[in-house]
């Protein structure tokens, strides 16, 4: 499984990739088109949020029927001749597996309704308090994470929205069954797979009432986690194959169990610590500029704590439950190509496995909605009505949804300048951003200094140079606010990277001189030891 340290996964969001039939939605046969480009970006990896049968009220992580591919999608055949096409150009697909929980819809869920004791030890039923619901915890979604039925005389747990009921996997038998998926998808030739909300599966033996947060810590990284993983894996047969783990609010010790390889649990993990740094007071619904020195700290403790108890990261800025990163932390105007490239080669140079989120290779910024109908996530309709009857007014929830609705990063994929951005020939689900005029696949091609061309090299790289895929990674403390600094070393080889993420010139540190590796200011040759001023949002990498 070492070949995942030279690879580069990139993420698709079958909702908004490529749209093959006109209705405005995309679609597997629309991924199978669009194949040709992703080899030519020089992915190994492609992840597909799923597509499986679902009511769809949270973008298809609501899942009825793991084993069968939504109507709105394609057929399974279509399913099967993507997964060749991919296997023949020489590339895997990674399935989400939505394991936390299923749709409401799902028969399991159906038969649990209707009282069958085996079903509903599927799930989480509790009878309730003399205050109502079993606890206080709060859904991730806003409101309770309980929803009452009154035909049972009973609550389920939901920690996500209501029509996602969590599965008990303290039951034995709900492990087999998502076992036997794993394998079902295997048969037909995935190469790796992606958990989502993974380290919330196990729950506690009593469940109890949180009077300091939500909740998440009596279920977050639980106490069977680990044990359950392992499982999963062995009775699923994932040993060789790329897995990652999306984890919750977790700790830096546990990933480092979930991914140390002698624990045979994952290959690597997403945690989010560092997406918080524009967090007020840890809420997402509260803004603040980003916390660049909050930044630098966790990607030292965690690429440095991982390093040291051989763990592995998974490196991203964007996906589909995140505003885009070229917005949140940069600037996506003025300095449009600089930003994106500064943000590629910070991350694309650490130690792990790089994500790439679709656009975010051509500079995709974030919607810029006006008004709250042009939204289709139910978090954010969830938290624009929680905001306004928490007082603010129709102007403050809009600044704060427009800054952190995921429904940013879910925008229809801009290939080219026409009105539907190339995505669809009908009306697309979800509104494309006006600069996709500009900002787009077709005009990207035709530029040698493209942010398109800049992530062809950082993926080639990886491949090609042993100190980004192998070598150690130390952080350099002593550098002005707003750069992010570190060094890689393998054998005789160094790397010394510098990321200016602000808008104004820097003074840093050159310890040794060398040959300039990467630059976004199309600088080249010698670098001499000495100071040396970085331009803003400037990457400047040299080689020694």
């Amino acid at each position: 499984m070492d070949d995942f340290r030279k690879s580069t996964v990139y993420q698709i969001y079958v909702k908004s990739f490529c749209d093959s039939n006109g209705d405005g939605i995309g679609d597997l046969n629309g991924i199978t088109k669009k194949l040709p480009y992703l080899k030519s970006l020089g992915v190994d990896y492609i992840w597909t949020t799923p597509f499986f049968v679902s009511p769809l009220n949270d973008n298809g992580y609501d899942v009825a029927d793991y084993r069968a591919v939504d109507p709105l999608f394609g057929t399974m055949e279509d399913c099967e001749k993507m997964i060749a096409e991919a296997d023949r150009l020489g590339m895997g697909f990674m399935f989400d597996m939505v394991f936390n929980h299923t749709s409401t819809h799902h028969e399991w869920f159906q038969k649990a309704l209707n009282g069958d004791p085996k079903y509903m030890n599927y799930y989480i039923f509790r009878d309730g308090t003399d205050e109502g619901a079993p606890t206080n915890w709060v859904s991730k979604f806003g409101g309770s994470a309980w929803e009452y039925v009154p035909s049972l005389g009973k609550y389920y747990l939901h920690l996500f929205d209501v029509s996602q009921a969590d599965l008990n996997w303290d039951n034995p038998e709900v492990r087999a069954e998502l076992a036997d998926i794993i394998r079902f998808w295997k048969g037909k030739g995935i190469k790796g797979f992606r958990f989502d909300v993974v380290n919330l599966i196990s729950k506690p033996a009593v469940f109890e009432n949180d009077y300091e947060g939500d909740g998440r810590r009596f279920y977050t990284d639980g106490p069977h986690v680990h044990e359950y993983l392992k499982g999963l894996a062995a009775e699923g047969g994932l040993d060789g194959y790329i897995t990652v783990g999306e984890m919750s609010s977790t700790s830096l010790a546990n990933c480092i169990r979930y991914t140390n390889p002698k624990e045979h649990e994952l290959a690597m993990v997403f945690s989010f610590h560092h997406l918080k740094v524009d967090y007020k007071n840890g809420d997402k619904w509260a803004l603040k500029a980003p916390d660049f020195d909050e930044l630098r700290s966790l990607y030292k403790t965690w690429q440095e704590g991982m390093q040291e108890a051989d763990g592995w990261n998974a490196l991203f800025l964007n996906n589909h439950d995140q505003p885009r990163a070229i917005s949140r932390f940069t600037n996506d105007t003025t300095y449009h190509k600089e930003s994106a490239k500064v943000l590629a080669g910070l991350i694309h140079l650490m130690r792990g496995t790089p994500y790439i989120y679709q656009g975010e290779e051509i500079g995709i910024t974030n919607a810029g909605f006006k008004d709250i109908d042009s939204y289709r996530d139910v978090e954010s309709l969830n938290y624009y009505r929680i905001l306004r009857e928490a007082g603010k007014t129709e102007a403050e929830a809009l600044e704060i949804i427009g800054e952190r609705s995921r429904d940013n990063g879910r925008t229809p994929m801009q290939w080219d300048g026409t009105e539907n951005a190339g995505f669809t020939t009908g009306t697309p689900w979800l509104g494309i951003p006006e600069n996709h005029k500009t900002i787009n696949v077709e005009n990207e091609e035709q530029d040698p200094d493209s942010i398109l061309a800049f992530y062809r090299k950082l993926v080639a790289l990886r491949k090609e140079e042993p100190v980004i895929s192998d070598g150690r990674i130390d952080f350099e403390v002593e550098v002005p606010y707003g750069v992010i600094a570190y060094t890689r070393s393998y054998e005789e080889t160094q790397l010394f990277v510098w990321a200016n993420l602000t808008g104004d010139e820097k003074t840093v540190r050159i310890p040794e001189s060398g040959k300039l590796f990467l630059s976004n200011y199309g600088m080249e040759g010698d670098i001499p030891a000495g100071e040396v001023l970085l331009k803003p949002y400037e990457l400047l990498v040299i080689k020694k």
